[in-house]
């Protein structure tokens, strides 16, 4: 069970900080039940949340709030996953999956794992991670039309929550796909993944580096119970992009041209602490400065190269590349693709 907080007002916000939720995500959430004609105020009382604030569409909510009544959900449906699978993932299901992968030897097998115990529980949708250039994918099959676009980012919040635990750090993503149309509150996906996010695809699937298969499992028995105390809230916001110091580093060199970026020393000046102590929460949340930097320029790259005909040697240059080699080696590394590949490859999936 999640620990109980003081009650917070929801609030209008056009845009939730940092340990809130929306409101559209926990009315998605409740769906399920108003779709089986069950009275939701129980469930609501117990996460103490107005329900007549709870319709504004500019509010939201605490993350303990939303855990509380993401299990009361649970319990008021019997299925952990709202009704969504194929077949019921009843209470305790997430604690087994949890104990069953916690031996695994690195995150690579733990996924697999998950993504095994899974299928078996519910059977549809059916999670495959499959490693190419450099990039994890998690894409999920299914025999049915799509689904709602809240039961696929219902599905990536397990998966990718306890994977983020059990590296025990924020494993950034390089891309969300959706199969279902866009919901109305698709801005907030984009928000909350802090990655590419589109709508209406062949596939729901997740990609994250591949790099990330390959970190060691080490968490003990006293960890995993202290987790699942505190699970479903810690999972919402403490591996959130939009969480801790990596956020205010990101903050800064988004709002920065990558030719002007500060060095590390410079950045810690620009934050006021200590460089010690800017490298120490950074390697806390699982990323160094470099790797920020290096985030950011790819995710840029990518998407000039998608979504615009720019020449590849002015992309290299506002990126901050002293040379368009150096932009083709480092863009190599990201994808396995030279800028020249990866943008015809983009033209042809959109033409298809």
């Amino acid at each position: 069970m999640l620990e109980k907080s003081s009650a917070a007002p929801l609030r209008p916000a056009s845009q939730p900080p940092r340990r809130m939720i929306t409101s559209g995500f926990a009315r998605e959430a409740l769906e399920p039940m108003r779709l089986r004609g069950l009275d939701v105020l129980p469930v609501l009382e117990k996460a103490r949340i107005d329900p007549q604030t709870l319709a504004l569409p500019d509010s939201y909510i605490t993350a303990d709030q939303y855990g509380l009544m993401w299990l009361g959900i649970a319990e008021a449906l019997q299925d952990e996953y709202f009704g969504h699978g194929a077949r019921a993932m009843r209470p305790g299901s997430f604690t087994m999956i949890c104990r069953a992968v916690l031996d695994s030897p690195d995150l690579g097998r733990a996924l697999r794992r998950t993504l095994r115990f899974l299928t078996l529980i519910i059977d549809e949708p059916r999670g495959e991670l499959t490693v190419e250039n450099g990039l994890g994918t998690i894409t999920l099959h299914e025999n049915t039309p799509p689904r709602s676009a809240f039961a696929y980012r219902a599905y990536w919040i397990m998966v990718h929550g306890l994977a983020c635990w059990l590296a025990g750090r924020r494993l950034p993503l390089r891309g969300v796909d959706f199969r279902g149309p866009e919901p109305t509150s698709g801005g907030d996906y984009r928000l909350f993944f802090g990655a590419p996010v589109t709508f209406d695809r062949p596939a729901s699937t997740l990609t994250f580096d591949a790099r990330f298969l390959r970190l060691p499992i080490n968490r003990s028995e006293a960890a995993l119970k202290e987790f699942l105390r505190r699970a479903p809230a810690n999972i919402l916001i403490r591996y959130r992009y939009d969480s801790g110091i990596n956020a205010q580093v990101r903050a800064r060199l988004n709002n920065t041209p990558p030719q002007a970026w500060p060095d590390f020393d410079a950045m810690a000046k620009v934050l006021r602490i200590p460089a010690s102590t800017l490298r120490r929460q950074l390697r806390r949340e699982g990323e160094t400065y470099a790797e920020i930097k290096d985030e950011i320029r790819r995710e840029r790259a990518f998407a000039a190269l998608a979504e615009t005909d720019r020449q590849v040697g002015d992309i290299a240059a506002e990126l901050g590349f002293a040379e368009p080699s150096a932009f083709h080696r480092a863009f190599r590394k990201w994808s396995g693709l030279t800028p020249g590949a990866y943008r015809r490859q983009k033209q042809a999936t959109a033409s298809a």
